[in-house]
Formats: C-alpha cells, structure tokens, sequence
C-alpha cells in the first residue's frame, strides 16, 4: 500500500513486482492514477481516491510550499484512511496471512495493524522522515545554520509536528480510531512506523544509522525503479537528440508539479547562456515555454536510468527518487528545492560533494550558470559521482533485499503489531 506521488508509489509496484516473480500472490493498493502502471507490471490494483481527488491535491499551489504544504497533503491523505482500512480489513480477515509492506501515509495501514492485529512492514524511501536527536533532517523552510545543536534541531522539528503537522493530520485520524475504539495518536510521525519492522530505502553511505533510530529498522539501499515508470525506454526523438550533439543539461521539478512554469523560462535562459542543449521533463501542460529554440527538447517522461548517464547534469526539486537516478548515472546535481524533503535531499548531496542547492528565489540564469559550471568542471565532483556511480553498479538489487527483508517476516509465526 503506497500513498504518495511517483518517487513514493514506484518503489511498491517495483517491490510486488519482485514478490510475484518469486511466487507470491500480490496486491498493490495506491492512488488510482497509478493503476495502468500496475496493471503494466502485472499487479491486481485497488485504487485509493479517485483521479479527480488526486488531481485537485497536486494542483493546490500550497502543496508547494515549504511550510503551507501540510494542509493539501493530509487533506488528501486523510480521505483516503478509512478506505484504505476497510479494504486492507475485509482482504485480511479472508487471508489471515501475509504481509503488509505499507508507505507512511498509507494511514489506514497502519491503523489496520492496530485494529486487526496484522504484521506490517513500513516502507520509508526518504531519509528526511526518520527522526534522530543525533542527525536530524534539514527542515523544509527553515533555513538553520549548522552550528545549531543536533538536540535543538530535532526539538525543533518536534514543534513542527506538534504546530504545523498535528493540528491538520491528528483531529480527523483520531476521531476514526474513537469511533474505532482505539486511543487516539499524539505524534504522527512516531505512530505511523511500525513497531514489528522498518524497511529504510537509502544506504548507509548517504544517510548514516544512527544510535536512536527505532530497533526495527532495517536498512537497505536506493530503489531504482524508474522501469516501472510511464516509459521504459527512450523514445525515438529523444534517442535522435541525445545522439545530434554534446550532453545536454536535463531539467525536471517532478512528476506532480503543476507551477513549475518560472522553473522552465529559468532553464531555458540558463541553457543560452551556458551555450548548452537542455531536456525540459515535465508531464503536464502548461508549464513550457512555446516555440522551443534549437537545442532544447520537451517530453512529458524519460527513464531516468537511460537519460541521465547520457547527460552533463540534472537541475531539479530534491525528489529522492531524481536524486538516487542521478546519483546512479554518476552526473552532478543542482537541487532547487520546493517542500518536503527536498532541501534535506539537497542538504546531504552538497554534504557529500555530489551537488549543491540554490533556492528558488536564487535560481537566477546567471547564478545558476556559475553554480553549474564548477560542479560539471570540477574534478573532485567527478570523482565523488563516479565512485558514488560504482558502488552503486556493485550493489544493485536493492529490491531484492528489500523483498528478503519482507519474506522474513513471513517466517516468524505469531509476528505482530506488539512484537
């Protein structure tokens, strides 16, 4: 069960994907624009919401905000709840076996579990929601300097759950586990983990463990799943252009962007005075400049694992999911970062000497050019991308571990939510 654009829903469909290769019977549960994706991959598909619910959420310009976003998002995730629990319940009450791999905002999972007593696994694929007073997350929006204390940090990040994410998320949960007769949730963020297992989708290298994350957890390593996405090829023209001249710049602000206009117009100044060709991605209409000069080319999708080691770098939001394609392909990044994780995201690639981050209101053609020109021209960032680039070729199953670490639970009867 997965709730969450494509960064959050691919990874599922790539992991039942793997479980019905190894014989298992498997159902995916996610928004219902993913449902050709799925049925794409050979999953049964119980769509959350409908098309409409999920469009009207990713249109919200506030969901694009670093402190406004909250309210878009729970709105939409809290919808989807109750459903969500009274199919996952009348699935397993016919079952009485399995497991359910569930995203953190797949609240009606995790509901299920205490409700009906079932083994759960939650998947996490980004960094910026595991909680540490040791290393704790870049804030989205709130820009502190590092010499701040990792303790004043994390307490930060707590009145943030309590000021800014609880009194939006916590009252409708509550009132269904009331009804439920279940006691209600006092911080989201540490009830949404399942207390039975923690699958962490980030290696080691990128996000180090830390002493005082949950016992549970268990960590794996970057998804690359960009096969299971709208395409799993190159297209011709694409194909065609990548072969007609040097590496081009590629540009994307996600797949769910609806206001990504002034990102584009940005990009297309930046690639004239680079003297550089771009890939402007973008699915949906209405953010791309018309009449496209010579040298830049438009597409709604590419897979990211063959475009992008055929490219000088990626400029984008921070999404996990761009950020582990790039970090595969072995190019430098720029992250010009939105909501949510993706100044963490950004935070930990110009950390580790892999990229660096402009704001939005710094993300300026002539900034950016400057910006870029070091990290393409800069040695120590090559040889930081091509070592990043070969550990990862060393290791690339991640699925498959991640598919391991769920079979486990499969063999240890009894597993459940007070494990």
């Amino acid at each position: 069960m997965a709730v969450g654009t494509h960064g959050d829903v691919l990874p599922f469909i790539a992991l039942g994907a793997e479980m019905a290769r190894r014989g298992h019977g498997v159902a995916l549960a996610a928004p219902a624009p993913f449902e050709p994706l799925a049925r794409r991959a050979g999953l049964p598909f119980q769509p959350l919401g409908t098309v409409a619910q999920y469009d009207a959420m990713t249109r919200s310009p506030d969901l694009w905000h670093p402190r406004r976003g909250v309210r878009p998002l729970f709105d939409y995730v809290s919808g989807l709840t109750e459903t969500t629990l009274l199919w996952l319940g009348a699935s397993w009450s016919r079952e009485r076996r399995g497991v359910v791999v569930a995203s953190p905002l797949a609240l009606g999972a995790r509901l299920a579990q205490d409700l009906y007593d079932l083994p759960l696994a939650t998947l996490q694929v980004m960094p910026f929601l595991i909680e540490s007073r040791i290393a704790p997350p870049r804030l989205p929006g709130l820009p502190l300097p590092r010499f701040l204390s990792a303790r004043f940090r994390h307490w930060l990040g707590v009145g943030a759950d309590a000021y800014a994410i609880g009194p939006v998320a916590l009252p409708p949960l509550n009132a269904l586990r009331t009804r439920l007769g279940l006691a209600p949730v006092r911080r989201l963020r540490h009830w949404w983990n399942s207390p039975t297992r923690m699958l962490l989708m980030f290696p080691d290298w990128f996000t180090p463990p830390q002493r005082d994350w949950p016992a549970q957890a268990v960590q794996i390593g970057f998804p690359l799943v960009d096969r299971f996405g709208d395409a799993a090829e190159i297209p011709p023209d694409l194909a065609a252009f990548l072969d007609a001249g040097e590496r081009p710049l590629v540009f994307t602000y996600g797949s769910a962007m609806r206001h990504g206009a002034r990102f584009f117009e940005t990009a297309l100044d930046l690639c004239r005075r680079m003297g550089r060709r771009g890939v402007l991605l973008a699915p949906q209409s209405g953010q791309i400049p018309r009449d496209l000069p010579p040298g830049i080319i438009h597409l709604p999708y590419a897979p990211f694992g063959a475009l992008l080691p055929r490219c000088a770098a990626l400029i984008h939001h921070g999404g996990i999911g761009t950020v582990a394609q790039a970090l595969a392909a072995g190019i430098p990044q720029l992250v010009v970062p939105v909501a949510f994780d993706h100044f963490d995201e950004g935070r930990r690639l110009a950390e580790l000497g892999l990229g660096a981050v402009l704001s939005r209101r710094a993300f300026r053609p002539r900034e950016a050019a400057s910006l870029l020109d070091r990290l393409i021209g800069d040695p120590a960032v090559a040889r930081a991308c091509a070592a990043v680039r070969e550990r990862m070729r060393a290791d690339p199953d991640q699925i498959a571990r991640a598919c391991d670490a769920a079979e486990a639970m499969l063999s240890v009867p009894g597993l459940r939510a007070a494990s």
